[in-house]
């Protein structure tokens, strides 16, 4: 028998922050690096399908490697996949500072760097995630989620005009040297916290440590046969499909609707990061209503009357639309950080890396197919019916969900789901039940 996880303490949670602040710091330094590549394939290609497929390689690593590098996280060291991924990327940036300071750089040296950078973060992420339940105690995991928040809405309001500023005084190779002097800083805080490992579940079978294969297949099947959780991540993918391709929209709303320039679209994202920032610090001291669920629901629907407000937003008047953006900035942060928290609740400490991957590769698989869908119907009605469309739809799952008890449930009820699962083991070893399970699971959502 595999011994039990450790329960978080006022100790670990300071490790934690420890942690976090040195994470913070790579944030900032992946932020402006990020900026500036944009801008100079921008600035030197003025290609748009070179901008896509720079969001492309961003984007492929979480949607297509996620669910398999889910049970990787689960089974190895935690502490020293994070450490391994921030030395890839560290060492990638400093392949590619060498050959802007050599004037050799080319597009395919950038865009591979963007790669592995996405796919750096592929690892990084859902291992941080999944060790974050094991060091923060239970009621605190909605502040952490409110902090995180708070940084990126931070980042998002500093990081834009500081990477321009940075590409005026100093030359690309600086900029890339910054971002390796921050994960080094993270490297070194993380390199002396103790990062736990959660304790490992046995095959059914065997009675012995299970494969990659039963590795996968279970973290399938836990998915599949926790209703609720399925209707959580459901929940996570439609407002991905639903949301991502409103905010893409938005200078297209500016420009034909608004008559406005570049100033009004800065304008209306930096209105939206101030949101972000005030509801990451307001969730983080408040904490959220003790039921996370009700928490997140509420927000969404506060977040889809933002969005509608978005779009009824009369031509004349800007200031509206600044209004609605500060609501939707705050109503995110509200709706994304309980839920957050919640996976981090109730999901096994040994099923995080599984769980989480598998969600993000869903979620975020949605942002091409929502961008399908809502270029043509924009295109063909009015940029303003998506967000209209896309905010009444939120409020109105919102409004449904609160009549779905397996959702309202899942904080109250997940150990008793999770001891149910575990009494009924399952043979893993067929080569079909994979391919089975991720039907069962399509067909739920």
């Amino acid at each position: 028998m595999s011994t039990m996880t450790a329960t978080p303490t006022n100790k670990t949670m300071r490790a934690f922050l420890t942690l976090w602040i040195g994470q913070a710091l790579s944030l900032l330094g992946s932020q402006l690096v990020q900026f500036a590549l944009i801008w100079y394939l921008t600035s030197t290609t003025g290609s748009a399908t070179i901008l896509a497929v720079a969001s492309l390689v961003g984007l492929l690593p979480q949607v297509i490697l996620g669910p398999f590098i889910g049970p990787l996280i689960d089974r190895w060291n935690r502490k020293r996949i994070m450490l391994a991924a921030d030395f890839v990327v560290a060492l990638a940036t400093a392949v590619l500072a060498l050959l802007f300071w050599t004037g050799t750089v080319e597009v395919w040296q950038i865009l591979a760097l963007l790669f592995v950078r996405a796919l750096g973060g592929a690892f990084h992420y859902p291992a941080f995630s999944a060790s974050t339940v094991l060091m923060v105690p239970e009621q605190h995991l909605t502040r952490i989620q409110g902090l995180n928040q708070a940084l990126m809405g931070g980042l998002n309001i500093i990081g834009a005009p500081l990477g321009a500023l940075l590409l005026e005084i100093m030359p690309m190779q600086g900029i890339l040297a910054i971002d390796i002097v921050t994960a080094m800083i993270a490297i070194g805080v993380l390199i002396f916290i103790k990062v736990p490992q959660p304790a490992k579940r046995e095959s059914a079978e065997t009675g012995v440590a299970s494969t990659y294969k039963e590795d996968l297949v279970a973290g399938l099947r836990y998915v599949q046969r926790w209703r609720g959780l399925l209707y959580l991540i459901g929940l996570a993918v439609l407002l991905n499909f639903l949301l991502t391709p409103a905010f893409a929209l938005l200078p297209l709303l500016v420009t034909d609707h608004f008559n406005g320039s570049a100033l009004q679209l800065g304008l209306l994202e930096s209105t939206f990061g101030v949101g972000v920032l005030i509801g990451g610090i307001g969730l983080g001291v408040w904490g959220g209503f003790k039921r996370r669920i009700v928490t997140s629901l509420i927000g969404l629907i506060l977040l889809g009357s933002g969005v509608v407000a978005l779009g009824m937003a009369p031509a004349t008047l800007f200031v509206m639309a600044l209004g609605a953006a500060l609501l939707v900035g705050l109503a995110q942060v509200m709706t994304n950080g309980p839920i957050m928290a919640l996976f981090q609740a109730v999901i096994a400490p040994d099923m995080q890396g599984r769980v989480m991957t598998l969600t993000v590769s869903m979620t975020t698989a949605m942002t091409p197919i929502g961008l399908m869908v809502a270029g043509p119907v924009s295109d063909l009605l009015n940029v303003r019916i998506w967000f209209v469309g896309a905010g009444t739809a939120c409020i109105l799952v919102a409004v449904i969900a609160f009549f779905i008890p397996a959702l309202m449930q899942i904080e109250s009820n997940h150990v008793a789901e999770q001891t149910a699962m575990v009494a009924q083991p399952t043979t893993m070893t067929q080569s079909h039940e994979y391919e089975q399970s991720a039907a069962q699971i399509g067909a739920e959502l």
